[in-house]
């Protein structure tokens, strides 16, 4: 009997199949990362009749048809990302996704995107908790209890929670420039919004007694691209935190992707993921200390100062998104979109192995591109790094990258060792 968790990859008919290039669904310890569903009907492989109330519906369906075919219900979902075309889309999706989550509400993320494949209107994504676990013919904790959280501290919503945490983790919905006593966007710019996020993610994180620094993965959905050195100026007033993160300079792994446009028309909106040390029941009550934040960079990859390559928690590492920068120059590589993939691979390949791991470990991509028409290209080179097809996936088009990248990508990895404390 194996006493290692496995990465397993599986698929049901009952949804849109990833052609080889990536799996439905991808169970690794105690969660399940779906790849993002569009709104295709599974029988013909082609997107739905109707506009936006349509391709929702398909999606949450799509969504359901996985969930059910891995022995889960939409209640287990502890993360939603919605990706719409046009931001004036979302009542509709809203009015959909409560048909789906009539009661319990998992926390969420809503963004508009440039494009998104096969010209659909909306793409879903989920996040789902896995009690059994996936340690080989050993069923671990399945009664594992998930907590959900809000706090009057941070703005409240009837469709998402704050905080759901499961085994490990917190997932938190992200956070718009909202003050939660006016419940509208602050006064000022770019400035004084990214700082009002920040610190609705920091009251989140508070009233479930968790400090800042246990934040493992910062995604930053900006309105203009421009202003991430404003963002930037703010973010580091909150990064690191306390003494021991200074001291170590410690901050989180951190994806930056610019959004056609955001909720409330709001310039900047943060999500966080954040370590969870002392679980869920009824996972015994462990030391805060025993299970701990491992970051990790490598010469052989891209680095930089705001972010770590890879932050490993518990039984998973997070890492940056990765642009197509040749290491040894800090530049761009020559060519084009294939050549920027490979790079961006390239460099989440020697991240992975730089902590002892291999690319059979990844359990999700995700994708962002300048171009949706590239993704031709992209696949290409992505088939070389992952020839098997296992990992979840996302792809979305963005208006832009950093650096005027045509490619970004970023990857969960497995991490069956788990964070002990180092001897």
């Amino acid at each position: 009997m194996s006493s290692y968790n496995t990465v397993l990859g599986r698929n049901t008919e009952n949804a849109p199949n990833g052609n080889g290039l990536y799996s439905q669904t991808v169970a690794f310890s105690h969660y399940n990362n779906l790849s993002a569903q569009l709104p295709l009907d599974p029988k013909t492989g082609e997107l739905v009749a109707g506009g936006i109330k349509e391709q929702a519906e398909q999606c949450f369906k799509n969504i359901k048809e996985i969930v059910e075919s891995i022995d889960h219900v939409m209640s287990d979902i502890v993360r939603i990302t919605v990706f719409v075309k046009n931001i004036k889309d979302v009542d509709a999706v809203d009015e959909v996704y409560k048909s789906f989550f009539p009661t319990y509400v998992p926390s969420r993320t809503t963004v508009a995107v440039a494009a998104l494949p096969m010209d659909a209107l909306v793409q879903v994504e989920a996040l789902v908790s896995h009690g059994e676990g996936t340690i080989p013919n050993a069923p671990q904790a399945g009664d594992l209890i998930k907590l959900t959280n809000n706090t009057e501290n941070a703005p409240t919503s009837s469709l998402s929670a704050q905080t759901v945490a499961f085994s490990h983790y917190n997932n938190l919905s992200a956070q718009l420039p909202i003050d939660p006593k006016t419940g509208r966007l602050v006064a000022g710019g770019i400035k004084e919004q990214t700082g009002q996020a920040l610190k609705n993610i920091k009251a989140i994180l508070e009233s479930i007694d968790v400090p800042f620094d246990d934040i493992v993965k910062i995604n930053i959905f900006l309105k203009d691209l421009k202003d991430i050195d404003a963002v930037n100026e703010v973010y580091t007033t909150f990064f690191p935190d306390s003494a021991i993160a200074r001291t170590a300079g410690y901050v989180p792994a951190r994806t930056t992707v610019a959004a056609a446009a955001l909720p409330m028309d709001a310039l900047v909106q943060i999500e966080a993921v954040v370590s969870h040390g002392d679980g869920t029941p009824p996972q015994a009550v462990e030391d805060r200390h025993g299970i701990v934040i491992w970051a990790n960079n490598t010469e052989n990859a891209p680095q930089d100062a705001l972010s770590t390559q890879t932050v490993a928690f518990s039984h998973y590492n997070h890492l940056s998104a990765q642009l197509p920068i040749d290491p040894k120059t800090g530049k761009l590589v020559a060519g084009g979109v294939k050549e920027q993939a490979e790079q961006c691979l390239a460099n989440i390949k020697a991240i992975v192995e730089s902590i002892d791991h291999v690319m059979d470990d990844v359990v999700k991509v995700n994708i962002f591109v300048k171009n949706i028409a590239d993704m031709d290209a992209v696949d290409e080179a992505y088939k070389t790094f992952f020839p098997g097809g296992v990992p979840a996936r996302r792809t979305v088009g963005v208006s832009a990258l950093p650096q005027d990248a045509l490619v970004q990508i970023d990857a969960i990895v497995a991490n069956a060792e788990g964070t002990p404390p180092k001897a």
